[in-house]
């Protein structure tokens, strides 16, 4: 098994212990740090939220642990647990039901639902599949059955020797006295199960649950994480958290986790969702261990191939949203641009280098002293023209809209809000009041309705002064507190929808639901346009609204190597629209750094440049011209895979496929790809090997078995092995499948890239696809299909299915002569 540089091993790792959290999390008390190192630590995270907030964080801390304490009890936390155990007991009675079967053992009810297309709902004491906000059928207004998702109808239910067994669509699962579950796909018994739970055990309201796993299993998922792509040997926690500043390599937990594990070991593959949005933590080693402080026990499994499995785990979740055209462009952003005019300087610095800008984004500066849906006029006195001005040269504009509201008499957010009844409130009804940037804050309610309602038609004023889309940041909602927990008091009330609960359990879907709310606010206000939204947090099925970014990632080596393992584990968590902040957000990287680091990000689904607002100009001329003249080129291959980026949108939005993939996408059954987390597959054709090693000047690839070209010199190469190639800093390797047909845009126009097929008949390569519409709206798409075919006399051409009248498409060949044509 490779070792990518920069990771650490296997072996079971605690988390560091924090005694600081929240925005001075920088304060780590560790052995090796010195008082310098704490001090120093301090005074950062001091530098980046203001003295004044420092103060303000301190009060904060105070105020939310008296309100839990009169809420919750001792310390603020929950009661504590009681220490005897309890399982299901033995098995009382089976019966067959619609769609599956109900086991009632002596202390539990447990209840199998099978779908038709394959898979299962696994409900333990009674759990159902609703309510739920993770699923695609929650939210929305025309959803006619609590799960989006056909209930088989061919289920049996057989009594065996030691155990019942349940068969439908395509699945066998086994259930044994004590509670025992084994997942076999087919209906043979003799087939090796790939998936076997242990049964359950209760501490009160708090659960533990156990899934065996193959000593070759590679499990990857649970949303956004700091560490290896194979999330084993460590324990990672199921709780939003701003981590502070900035993360690196490690750090646990951050923005968004998804309770989601896609296993990939020679038994078979497939994804386990837990839908349960309490606080826990999952443990992966030898088994898969999910503990959840209380909530529903109750998950999903999913088998096939991990595209399979995708495909129907966002079928129940949510298809990922499509984002227009320009989204899969170039972003231009930073923490610092305070007037029109340093957008107007940006804007011509592209447009004097002929360089291709698809959007500029405004930070909180924009904002009247921090506040959301603010624009401060003597900075940006004229919003519409300047959107205007930009849109004639093919830039949009994005704003941030983060959920604390300022607290202040007049601010217009605040005063609709408060009239409305909107913001959170405690135990005592009492408004709660935290600590952002604006200062003093409130907090809308998303889990209400009507608050989801009321802060859609917040985003009227942006659009009509023609902003393109929302950043919705500091969502976790992140807090700014001196210690503890970095976000709304554990008691806080919320709605659910009618339910009641308090923030255990509103916590983690707290970004979803905003993301509802501005996704659904923004289509009825500009019905014939596409929202474009993105967020931090979020929670499963945050696809159906957003895409996200890798948060404030630290400026290092190891930030780079974390930029790619963050995207890829995020897209098999079902979130493919994703990315870093080029170049880190804390520091300013080296020359070398930056270009490696923009040439990742060209070739990641969310292409961004950001940074703090202390730091220097970070356009890509603002290194210098050797740093330019080896950027720039990456910033070029972008726009001329736009239509292929764009088709890859497309089959995320039908299928839930992300964009870049681990690299085991290629052979799941191939156990020497499931460890390679240091280059990736982007769709069905590409190889992408970035160079993440500083002072590398060659890259050694791994290739899955078949052909590939180098994209540049049209070098072929056969694998499975290793290839080792040149990687000037001008360069990033790239790879092409044989017998694929990559649509380019070329000088306005699109041509086919068409590569030779293997010499081996049975594999003809995947061809290619091209989809098309004006970018943006909801017309029906154009789709068109490539074919590399071979006649009796070994000459090539490409064959078409689609619109006569898009004929005809160049066709070019690269060879090992010329390269790219």
């Amino acid at each position: 098994m490779s070792q990518p540089i920069g990771f650490p091993s296997d072996e079971p790792v605690a988390p560091p212990p924090r005694w600081w959290s929240g925005w001075w999390r920088h304060l780590r008390l560790r052995a090796r740090e010195s008082v310098f190192d704490r001090i120093r630590g301090l005074f950062a995270s001091l530098r980046l939220i203001g003295w004044s907030n420092g103060l303000r964080a301190v009060l904060y801390a105070i105020h939310r642990d008296r309100i839990d304490r009169e809420a919750l009890g001792s310390a603020g936390s929950a009661p504590a647990l009681p220490a005897a155990e309890t399982g299901p007991g033995s098995l009382q009675s089976a019966e067959q039901i619609p769609g599956g079967a109900r086991f009632t053992f002596a202390t539990s009810v447990l209840t199998l639902e099978f779908f038709s297309g394959g898979g299962v709902f696994v409900g333990w004491a009674g759990a159902r599949p609703s309510p739920s906000y993770a699923l695609g059928s929650a939210l929305e207004p025309d959803a006619q059955d609590d799960v989006a998702l056909p209930r088989a109808q061919d289920v049996s239910l057989t009594k065996e020797s030691t155990h019942w067994v349940v068969c439908a669509a395509g699945m066998r699962v086994e259930v044994a006295g004590d509670g025992t579950l084994t997942f076999h796909l087919g209906t043979d018994p003799d087939v090796t199960p790939f998936r076997t739970d242990l049964p359950p055990v209760w501490q009160g309201p708090a659960w533990t649950h156990r899934s065996v796993l193959d000593s070759d299993a590679a499990v990857l998922g649970l949303g956004g994480r700091s560490a290896r792509l194979d999330r084993k040997g460590r324990t990672y926690r199921l709780w939003n958290t701003d981590p502070g500043g900035t993360y690196a390599l490690g750090d646990d937990p951050l923005c968004m986790s998804i309770p989601v594990c896609l296993v990939v070991a020679d038994s078979g593959c497939h994804l386990a969702f837990y839908d349960n949005s309490y606080d826990g933590t999952v443990e992966v080693d030898d088994e898969i261990t999910v503990r959840l402080t209380d909530g529903p026990l109750r998950y999903y499994v999913f088998a096939g191939d991990p595209a399979t499995a995708l495909e129907r785990y966002t079928a129940l979740t949510g298809r990922p949203a499509l984002p227009p055209r320009w989204a899969l462009g170039f972003h231009q952003s930073r923490w610092g641009y305070d007037s029109e005019e340093a957008i107007r300087q940006v804007a011509t610095g592209f447009a004097d280098r002929d360089l291709p800008l698809s959007a500029i984004w405004l930070d909180i500066d924009h904002h009247v002293e921090n506040s959301p849906f603010t624009v401060d006029e003597k900075r940006y006195p004229d919003l519409a023209g300047l959107t205007a001005e930009l849109a004639e040269r093919g830039t949009h504009v994005v704003v941030i809209a983060d959920p604390g509201v300022a607290k202040r008499s007049g601010d217009p957010t605040y005063e609709s809000g408060r009239r409305a009844d909107v913001f959170c409130r405690d135990s005592r009804g009492r408004v709660i009041t935290g600590v952002v940037w604006p200062g003093w804050a409130v907090f809308p309610d998303f889990t209400n309705p009507s608050v989801r309602e009321w802060w859609g038609e917040r985003y009227v004023g942006y659009l009509d002064a023609g902003v393109a889309g929302f950043w919705h940041d500091m969502n976790e909602p992140s807090v700014f507190a001196a210690w503890g927990d970095g976000t709304l008091p554990l008691s806080t009330r919320h709605d659910l929808d009618g339910r009641g609960g308090d923030h255990r359990e509103a916590h983690n879907v707290y970004a979803l639901l905003l993301n509802h709310a501005g996704y659904h606010g923004v289509r009825r206000l500009r019905p014939e346009r596409r929202p474009f939204c993105l967020t931090r947090s979020g929670f499963a099925g945050i696809q159906r609204y957003a895409g996200t970014w890798s948060g404030d990632i630290g400026t290092s080596w190891d930030g780079l190597r974390i930029s790619l393992v963050f995207t890829l584990g995020l897209g098999c968590s079902g979130v493919p629209y994703s990315g870093p902040d080029i170049g880190g957000f804390d520091a300013h990287p080296s020359d070398e750094l930056y270009v490696r680091w923009f040439q990742l990000g060209a070739y990641l689904p969310f292409f961004r440049v950001h940074c703090a607002a202390s730091l220097p100009a970070r356009e890509p001329w603002a290194l210098g011209e050797e740093v330019f003249a080896c950027v720039r080129p990456a910033l070029l291959e972008r726009y001329e895979l736009l239509p292929y980026w764009y088709t890859l949108a497309w089959q995320a939005h039908r299928t839930g496929s992300p964009y870049v993939r681990p690299l085991l996408w290629a052979d799941p059954a191939d156990a020497a790809l499931r460890w390679e987390d240091d280059q990736f597959l982007l769709g069905d054709a590409l190889l992408v090997a970035p160079v993440i090693a500083e002072g590398a000047r060659e890259r050694t690839v791994r290739l899955p078995r078949g052909r590939w070209y180098d994209r540049r010199s049209g070098q072929a190469y056969d694998g499975p092995g290793h290839v080792t190639v040149a990687a000037p800093l001008d360069v990033i390797p790239v790879f092409v499948r044989a017998g694929s047909v990559i649509p380019v845009e070329r000088a306005g126009t699109v041509v086919l890239e068409a590569y030779p097929p293997s010499d081996d008949p049975d594999d003809p390569g995947p061809g290619g696809m091209l989809v098309s519409d004006s970018g943006d709206g909801y017309d029906p798409p154009v789709e068109e299909r490539f074919t590399v075919v071979r006649d009796a006399e070994g000459r090539l051409s490409v064959e078409y299915d689609g619109p006569a009248d898009r004929l005809p498409y160049d066709v070019v060949w690269p060879t090992a002569d010329t390269g790219r044509a």
